[in-house]
């Protein structure tokens, strides 16, 4: 009952959210990777040569976050909306127009900073200053655009692809973000939310206001981001490798690619956990936790051959990646409070960009030396159960510093 109270109270602001994540779609890996093969046959590239063009593009929005972020804590969602998203639309027309490679690289980094980059940045920081006992429900619901269009979005483009080309699907996006996602976002995002008198206690208390230059210099913050880092760097390096662990362990493509539902339902169901959880207790005391599930994932996809583990691995998966959703949205606020969020919530952020990026090419080159990948992928295993271990003191510091 609670929860539809919320639900009610706050649609507009959730709804605002969770369309920020779902058009952030249009600058993630998992929809501009459709045009690839169209992308390669057209340019004349090679699957290395598109790669290394995308890492780049990548890594260079990666570098541009932390010169933008700081816009969140001076400028309204509502603004920043009207800018970014006819931006974004910019972009996805890009795509569509391009003909070059320097013009294709541009638009790639365009799609990376402004979509993956920029809208998300800017719905994680606006859930996390609207609400503050209910932080963590706020995020989960939100960040369920990004889940709805993992869903919906590649199955659309898809079919829209093999109708109508794949340069006319681009101007079809381009169109959606300009006269669909630009006004209803801009609308529901139009009055800022303050507390309200509904609201209850919070039960975790928000930091004092650090500054980005403070953060930098802590040395419990990059501690932290070992925590915070795996989820992005290990899940791409596992997804973009997946044709070659499936070669190796003679398992059919299509059975992996099955898995897939089931991560994705797992996410759903524990970034909702997760929210409610972070409510009670706080993002602080589930950090240590939330990483084991993926290292267990991980030691059972590198050593058991059996089919079984691939969905093993993605179930589990889903546990530390629906936390991780939850925990990016309200550990901040937690640690180094609301006042300059956007600014070091885009430096966290272009890390994440960039192991994200830097993942793939690792492995690939790992690989290419003669490391056995399995026993690469229980390696990665073995640090988050390290890792997680390591967090119990971290995070007992940090509870005695607050």
């Amino acid at each position: 009952m609670q929860f539809l109270v919320f639900l009610r109270d706050n649609a507009r602001w959730l709804g605002g959210g969770f369309l920020l994540f779902f058009f952030s779609s249009f600058g993630q890996t998992f929809l501009i990777s459709l045009s690839a093969g169209d992308i390669r046959r057209e340019y004349a590239l090679s699957h290395g040569g598109f790669g290394s063009l995308y890492m780049a593009a990548t890594l260079a929005s990666a570098f541009t976050l932390p010169r933008l972020g700081h816009l969140a804590d001076h400028h309204s969602a509502k603004k920043l909306a009207l800018v970014m998203l006819p931006m974004l639309a910019l972009a996805a027309a890009g795509m569509a127009l391009s003909q070059h490679i320097v013009t294709l690289f541009v638009v790639i980094y365009l799609l990376r900073l402004l979509g993956q980059g920029m809208m998300s940045h800017l719905a994680f920081t606006t859930m996390a200053r609207w609400f503050s006992a209910q932080r963590g429900r706020a995020v989960s619901l939100a960040t369920l655009g990004l889940n709805t269009g993992e869903a919906v979005l590649p199955l659309v483009f898809v079919a829209l692809a093999a109708s109508l080309g794949w340069r006319n699907t681009w101007w079809l996006a381009a169109a959606a973000l300009l006269l669909v996602a630009a006004p209803l976002i801009a609308a529901l995002v139009s009055d800022e939310r303050a507390p309200q008198a509904s609201d209850p206690m919070a039960r975790v208390a928000t930091a004092r206001d650090w500054s980005r230059s403070e953060v930098l210099r802590d040395p419990l913050f990059y501690a932290v981001m070992l925590a915070m880092v795996p989820p992005a760097f290990i899940g791409n390096t596992i997804f973009f490798h997946q044709v070659y662990l499936v070669e190796l362990r003679g398992w059919s493509l299509t059975a992996f690619a099955s898995s897939f539902t089931l991560y994705a339902l797992m996410t759903i169901a524990f970034t909702l956990i997760s929210g409610q959880l972070i409510d009670r207790v706080g993002g602080l005391r589930l950090l240590p936790f939330y990483l084991l599930p993926l290292g267990l994932a991980l030691l059972l996809l590198g050593s058991v051959q059996a089919a079984w583990s691939m969905f093993a691995f993605m179930a589990l998966y889903g546990v530390s990646n629906g936390f991780s959703l939850s925990l990016y949205g309200s550990l901040w606020p937690e640690l180094y409070g609301l006042r300059n969020l956007g600014a070091i919530r885009a430096v966290i952020l272009s890390m994440l960009v960039f192991a994200s990026a830097a993942g793939p090419g690792l492995g690939g080159l790992l690989i290419d030396a003669g490391v056995s990948y399995p026993a690469l992928i229980v390696g990665l295993g073995v640090y988050c159960v390290v890792i997680s271990m390591v967090m119990l003191r971290v995070t007992r510091r940090l509870r005695a510093r607050a």
